[in-house]
């Protein structure tokens, strides 16, 4: 396991082993990226491609859908009482990430098990992020499925988190 590269970071994770309720959590899998990709998103990634909206437009109108993501997730929690997420049984503290990989703080994981898992990615916009995971380790697992635009936002999150991390080591030195 030495060539896993970890960074710390500090991420909320919810978790659960998959068994009798896979059709459920591909269920969910699947209906987070959609609403990641709601016809919002892509109308103003189509615009920013055609070369309709500049840097401070696009940042303008990140932030209104940002906001009616939140309005639209406390209306449905007002109407029907809840999230509309499945509840999850576990939770943990993931204390560094790799590219495939990441560390949890505590020894939870049963080595072989395969898990669903949610997190809430510190980005701007925040990005709720759903993937599958095996345990390798009882506090290290490794990343099995996520969506690609998801992937791609993990990436930069380690970066930025490596970023900060070798500035920290410099103001050491």
């Amino acid at each position: 396991m030495s060539d896993i590269r970890l960074v710390t970071a500090t991420i909320d994770l919810e978790y659960e082993e998959v068994s009798e309720n896979a059709e459920r959590f591909e269920r969910e899998f699947n209906a987070i990226n959609e609403s990641e990709e709601n016809s919002i998103t892509q109308g103003i990634k189509h615009a920013k491609n055609r070369g309709e909206l500049d840097e401070s437009s696009t940042l303008i109108l990140n932030v209104l859908v940002e906001l009616y993501r939140k309005m639209d997730k406390m209306e449905y929690m007002l109407t029907h009482g809840s999230s509309k997420r499945l509840p999850l049984s576990s939770n943990a503290l993931i204390e560094s990430i790799g590219l495939e990989h990441f560390k949890i703080t505590s020894q939870l994981l049963e080595v072989g098990k395969h898990y669903y898992a949610r997190i809430e990615m510190a980005t701007f916009p925040r990005r709720e992020v759903a993937f599958y995971f095996e345990a390798i380790e009882p506090t290290l697992a490794k990343i099995e499925k996520m969506h690609v635009r998801d992937q791609e936002a993990w990436g930069h999150y380690m970066t930025a988190c490596e970023r900060i991390m070798i500035r920290q080591m410099k103001g050491l030195e």
